[in-house]
C-alpha cells in the first residue's frame, strides 16, 4: 500500500480524484483585494466545468451558512447539477460526518481542495483528510488567505504530505497527453471562453 504522501512524488489520476470546493463565500472574499478574489473565483468555476467533462464528481462545502451565507453566486452555478452544499461547522471538513461521508460516497481516493481559507479551513480539511487515508492536493492558485497566512497554510500543508500544485499543473496532469487535450477542447468549446485571463494554458 502507497504512503499518503506518495502523491508529492507522483502524477495526480483524473480517476482517482474528487473535487473539494471550500467555504468560497463573499464573506471571506471581501477580505482580500477584489483582483484576488476575482482570479479565485474564475479559476475555480473554469475548474469545475473542467472537472464534470472529465467524470471528476465535486463535493461543495460553505462554512456556517446561516450567518455567513452560501457560496459565491458564480461558484455555486457552476456546480454539477444536484449539488449539495453542505453547511460545515468544523474547520476540518474530515470532522464533519455528512461532508466527510459524501467525499467517501465518490469512491475516490485524490482529494483536490481549493477555497478559503488556505491556512484555517483548506489546510486544517488537507491534514484532517491525509489523516482518514487521502491522498490530498492542494491548488495554490486556487486558495486563498492573506497573503502572510497564505504562506503559512501552504507550508503547513506542504510538510504534512500535501502535493501542492496549480490550476495549470493539475488540468494537464488530469489530462497527460495532446491527443486528450485536443479532444477536450473539441468536445468542450465552452471552456475556452471560460477560461478567465488569469489562466494561461
Amino acid at each position: 500500500m502507497s504512503n499518503v504522501s506518495d502523491i508529492q512524488r507522483s502524477l495526480v489520476d483524473v480517476d482517482d480524484c474528487v473535487l473539494l470546493v471550500i467555504d468560497i463565500q463573499d464573506y471571506f472574499l471581501q477580505k482580500y483585494d477584489q483582483a484576488k478574489s476575482q482570479a479565485l473565483v474564475g479559476k475555480v468555476v473554469w475548474l469545475l466545468h473542467v472537472a464534470q467533462h472529465l467524470n471528476v464528481p465535486v463535493v461543495a462545502m460553505a462554512e456556517d451558512i446561516e450567518r455567513t451565507g452560501s457560496l459565491h453566486p458564480a461558484i455555486q452555478d457552476a456546480l454539477p447539477p444536484g449539488t449539495q452544499v453542505h453547511n460545515k461547522d468544523l474547520f476540518d471538513l474530515a470532522g464533519n460526518s455528512a461532508i466527510l461521508a459524501d467525499v467517501a460516497a465518490s469512491g475516490r481516493k485524490t482529494a483536490v481542495c481549493v477555497g478559503v481559507e488556505t491556512d484555517v479551513c483548506v489546510a486544517q480539511s488537507a491534514i484532517g483528510l491525509i489523516g482518514q487515508g487521502y491522498k490530498v492536493v492542494a491548488l495554490q492558485d486556487a486558495v486563498a488567505s492573506m497573503d502572510a497566512d497564505e504562506v503559512v497554510g501552504l507550508g503547513r500543508m506542504r510538510d504534512a504530505g500535501v502535493a501542492i500544485s496549480s490550476v495549470k499543473a493539475l488540468y494537464y496532469e488530469w489530462l497527460r497527453s495532446v491527443s486528450r487535450t485536443q479532444d477536450l477542447k473539441s468536445k468542450a468549446p465552452e471552456l475556452e471562453s471560460l477560461c478567465p485571463e488569469t489562466l494561461t494554458l
